[in-house]
């Protein structure tokens, strides 16, 4: 039996792909998208297999609409994907208040807009798949990304409690953390800050980093997701690229060696 999708931030990147892979295997999406002429070339492909959704997740009402149309049309929904959401770039003193509450109502509030509308659905079908797409800046932080990593902190904090919340009903939830893909991400998606020259050396090394760095394949990420979606057991966070396989080993090595440096510390601490 194909399964059903729900997909928001499709019109380009990763959405678009996740959206490809499912419709090309002959599974059925609802895919939403600011624009839903970006989806034509899909609609005149898939036909009713795809349903186009104009879609800003960041309203509310909206969001519950474009959930109840998906599920009238289908008739259940098998695999929520909260993909919509764009990088913010600038160190924490150059952010504004408004491009923080911005990164924070598309990135964090959109995802939980429409958790929120799903899941009453997925209770009452005892059965459903929630996916999160966060990424290696959901578990690590780098320089010139605080607005970003604050987004997807609270992503992986919010899922990871509702993970549990839900197990019982049969709905399972995924984390998936991507590394750097091929993608306009950080491009002309992307918001950035108003420059202060104080920062510009911290920008230029950073640039120098990152001078080699190899991108994902994003098309190869679609099909990855599939194989997410059709395990017994998935797992509640997954790392997509190689770059983010050696990234966290050295993050997580650090954090444990930092906490037993100072565990005297903390034991004194308790009294």
């Amino acid at each position: 039996m194909s399964m059903i999708w729900f997909i928001t931030g499709t019109s380009r990147g990763l959405g678009r792909h996740f959206t490809e892979a499912a419709l090309e295997r002959g599974d059925r999406v609802a895919a939403t998208a600011r624009d839903t002429s970006t989806l034509d070339d899909l609609a005149a492909k898939y036909g009713d297999a795809l349903l186009p959704i104009a879609l800003d997740v960041t309203d509310r009402d909206a969001v519950t609409a474009a959930v109840a149309a998906a599920h009238e049309r289908f008739g259940r929904l098998d695999v929520v994907v909260n993909n919509a959401g764009y990088g913010l770039f600038g160190a924490v003193e150059e952010i504004s208040e408004e491009q923080l509450r911005d990164q924070l109502e598309t990135n964090l509030f959109g995802a939980f807009f429409v958790t929120r509308a799903v899941l009453p659905i997925l209770r009452a079908q005892g059965a459903g798949h929630l996916i999160q797409i966060s990424t290696i800046g959901g578990i690590g932080a780098f320089p010139n990304l605080g607005g970003y990593h604050a987004s997807k902190w609270a992503l992986e904090g919010l899922t990871e409690s509702l993970a549990q919340e839900v197990a019982g009903f049969g709905i399972k939830v995924t984390l998936v953390e991507p590394g750097g893909f091929a993608t306009d991400w950080g491009g002309s998606s992307a918001v950035r800050a108003d420059p202060d020259p104080a920062y510009q050396p911290l920008r230029d090394a950073m640039a120098a980093r990152s001078g080699g760095a190899q991108y994902g394949n994003p098309a190869a990420a679609g099909k990855a997701l599939l194989q997410i979606v059709d395990a017994e057991n998935p797992p509640l966070r997954v790392l997509f690229g190689s770059q983010p396989t050696q990234l966290v080993q050295h993050i997580y090595a650090q954090r444990l060696a930092t906490w037993a440096d100072w565990e005297h510390v903390a034991h004194a601490a308790q009294g």
